[in-house]
């Protein structure tokens, strides 16, 4: 289960800000650039690999959050300009499954879709190209969304095996193609498996998430305790009704699923009995204080607030500013969310005093626990990031109040819009102005 977590953990910090309705403060508009909304976004449940969504294919899923979007909105097919959609783990049948989940969900074939990859920061690359195609001019109505299929990923043949079979496919005599059968060897038949790992460090994310553990001194206790947390309040926000995002799929041959299966509130002795999942014997990073592998899609519909207004929407929330970064894949995987915080308050004008709702992803305990220390820290942002001092940590009470990524789960491409979705919902329930959102992402970005 702690595989999911390796990809993206010292990954992208994409962090983006959510404007509800102004109060006293400023609202954050642009002298030039067209006011950018959320008018809705939802989600298919999110269900650990091999449960009800084992014998499906990525564009189905991806196809039934974007009917849930429709039935919730009723926006017309047409008027939607364009469609992108983020994914990590590729079918190599549907490379662009932003567009066979469109045909599939019956948008109009004139309107054009593509998929995007940034590892697990790949809806809020749907999202803020979205942004980008409507800031430009180019669009009024965008649906962005993301996702992941754990339970089918693409297992290869080994190469000698592939360029055997396919110089066996050009082969003209029987005589051409026997002489190559006769060159396979048993290794050839070594299936190659897909790593939740870095391709420049060939690094299991867990490791690099037990290394940034260790790095930060964060206990085995700590990070359970978080994990605890995160189960909590993700069954609390279940129970209350407050994930209003997720919408009910009929699965083709089986029962309809109407909600996330992955909540699992334990207790501290429970969790103490697991085993390290990657540094053994000592490592801190288990299964239950990791994300698990998890199948999902998302959608959101974004417009110009024109638009929205002529159309008689309300807008959930205005999308404001967005900063993407990139460090060592290495030591700072997973430590996105640092860097990209105080360059997007700056942009914005803020500071972290006035953000009312965090929304961070939780790849691992560890990993968002080191991430409120480096945060906290002046020595770390003097040292590490140039800067004269620290920006400070999210306080609690403000941060993933309704669980996240370790409870809810993590379908690699379509947890951003999860992100901006909650957080939207958050500053309205709780009468908040502004939103915060931020994910690591493998790459180091």
């Amino acid at each position: 289960t702690a595989l999911s977590l390796m990809v993206f953990l010292l990954t992208v910090s994409y962090a983006s800000l959510l404007a509800v309705q102004p109060k006293s403060k400023k609202t954050l508009a642009k002298s030039g650039v067209k006011n950018i909304v959320v008018v809705e976004g939802v989600r298919i449940p999110f269900l650990q690999s091999g449960t009800s969504y084992a014998d499906l294919m990525p564009h189905d899923l991806a196809r039934a959050a974007l009917q849930g979007l429709l039935n919730r909105t009723n926006v017309p097919k047409d008027v939607v300009d364009y469609i992108v959609y983020g994914t990590v783990i590729q079918e190599v049948k549907t490379s662009n499954v932003a567009r066979e989940a469109a045909l599939g969900a019956g948008f109009s074939d004139k309107t054009p879709a593509h998929t995007v990859t940034m590892a697990c920061i790949s809806s809020n690359q749907a999202m803020t190209t979205g942004v980008g195609l409507i800031a430009a001019g180019q669009c009024d109505v965008v649906v962005a969304g993301g996702v992941e299929l754990m339970s089918d990923v693409p297992i290869r043949h080994s190469r000698k095996m592939r360029k055997t079979m396919l110089t066996l496919n050009r082969a003209k005599t029987l005589g051409q193609k026997l002489a190559l059968i006769s060159k396979i060897r048993p290794d050839y038949f070594a299936p190659e498996l897909p790593a939740v790992a870095e391709f420049s460090t060939s690094e299991t994310m867990g490791h690099s998430a037990d290394r940034l553990a260790a790095a930060f001194a964060i206990s085995r206790v700590e990070q359970d305790e978080y994990a605890l947390r995160s189960h909590t309040l993700a069954k609390k926000a279940q129970d209350g009704g407050l994930l209003l995002d997720v919408v009910p799929f009929k699965v083709p041959g089986r029962d309809t699923v109407t909600k996330d299966n992955g909540i699992r509130p334990s207790s501290m002795e429970q969790m103490g009995k697991l085993k390290p999942a990657f540094v053994k014997p000592y490592g801190t990073v288990t299964a239950a204080n990791s994300s698990f592998l998890t199948d999902g899609a998302s959608a959101m519909l974004i417009m110009s607030e024109e638009k929205a207004l002529a159309m008689g929407y309300k807008p959930k929330a205005y999308l404001r500013d967005f900063v993407y970064v990139s460090q060592d894949p290495k030591d700072q995987l997973l430590l996105g969310p640092t860097y990209a915080t105080p360059k997007v308050l700056e942009k914005a004008g803020l500071t972290m005093a006035d953000i009312d709702v965090f929304e961070f992803h939780e790849a691992f305990a560890g990993q968002i626990l080191a991430n409120l220390k480096a945060m906290d820290s002046d020595w770390f942002a003097q040292n590490y990031m140039g800067r004269k001092s620290k920006v400070g940590a999210p306080p609690l009470e403000k941060f993933n109040t309704w669980g996240g990524s370790l409870s809810l789960g993590h379908p690699f491409g379509a947890t951003g819009c999860r992100l901006a979705i909650t957080a939207a919902h958050r500053l309205k329930k709780e009468g908040g102005q502004y939103g915060l959102i931020a994910a690591c992402a493998a790459g180091g970005q």
